[in-house]
């Protein structure tokens, strides 16, 4: 007799937010590269116009950590039956670097501030 039981009849949980950390992280680390590419796209653009890639990725990389945070807890819960523990960690690497990315562009264009400001006061 092969019928289904009530023990296998159930899937398995999904983990929503271990995918979803990994999506925004993934979109973190890609942010500022992705808003650098497409100034070679206008004419109007420069490249000192790509800083708005730099709150992006801090955003997409806050909420990719705590989404992977929320995987990680509802994993626990679910005494490791939901899943996602390897995309709920990776999402929070990627989420990691591109708030390393953030930081690190928010600091090239502070110095690139202070050297046009130094600059011009001559």
């Amino acid at each position: 007799m092969a019928s289904r039981t009530s023990s296998n009849s159930v899937g398995a949980a999904r983990n929503g937010a271990a995918l979803g950390s990994l999506v925004a992280g993934l979109a973190s680390v890609g942010a500022m590269p992705l808003a650098v590419y497409l100034t070679g796209f206008f004419a109007a653009y420069e490249l000192k116009d790509t800083w708005i890639g730099i709150p992006v990725a801090a955003v997409l990389g806050i909420l990719a950590i705590a989404l992977a945070r929320r995987a990680r807890f509802r994993s626990a819960v679910l005494l490791g039956r939901g899943g996602g523990t390897g995309l709920a960690r990776t999402g929070r690497v990627l989420g990691i670097v591109g708030i390393c990315m953030a930081c690190t562009g928010g600091v090239a264009f502070a110095v690139f501030g202070l050297l046009e400001y130094a600059g011009t006061r001559n």
